[in-house]
């Protein structure tokens, strides 16, 4: 099946990573990928202590609309190769077991054009036999909304950061 979490609050990664932790603690491999962001965070520390495998990167430390075209293009690449390479391992695993992948910030990958968008749309209308798709992400494209099991919306309704409250490192990262 395929889960989709979105919106513009908070949680959309928390909730990956929960359902990836009670993959884990059940004995179901999990390929974990996080596109454009590439800062220490301690939940990845944890999924690789956890036996997930976790793939992510981008070129540089920017937000995408800061990037030059040469960084999109080498952020773009580093996307591609880490979606193609999280295919490759569930395609090896789902021999064998149920596989949870997680394509963490996908639809933003998807709306700044660093996925092949042929390729993720073909993955969720055609998902490989024993592997769970959770896509999470701001402003999913229409065929995530029409194709995902479960859509769970998240809605900002207050923040700190709206008050001037900075990232805290162990809540927000």
């Amino acid at each position: 099946m395929i889960h989709l979490y979105h919106g513009e609050g908070k949680g959309k990664t928390t909730a990956a990573i929960g359902l990836s932790v009670r993959a884990l603690g059940n004995g179901i491999p999990v390929v974990f990928v996080q596109f454009l962001k590439s800062r220490n965070a301690g939940e990845v520390k944890m999924l690789e202590k956890l036996g997930a495998k976790v793939l992510r990167g981008k070129s540089c430390g920017k937000f995408t609309f800061q990037m030059s075209d040469e960084e999109k293009k080498s952020t773009r690449k580093i996307s591609v190769s880490n979606f193609n390479r999280a295919l490759e391992i569930c395609s090896v695993l789902s021999k064998k077991n149920q596989v949870l992948l997680v394509l963490d910030e996908i639809c933003a990958a998807w709306n700044c054009n660093m996925v092949d968008k042929v390729e993720s749309e073909y993955l969720v209308t055609n998902p490989p036999e024993n592997v769970e798709i959770v896509l999470t992400g701001r402003n999913p494209p229409e065929v995530f909304l029409r194709k995902a099991d479960y859509v769970t919306e998240m809605k900002k309704e207050k923040h700190p950061y709206d008050s001037g409250i900075l990232a805290r490192k162990g809540i927000e990262f």
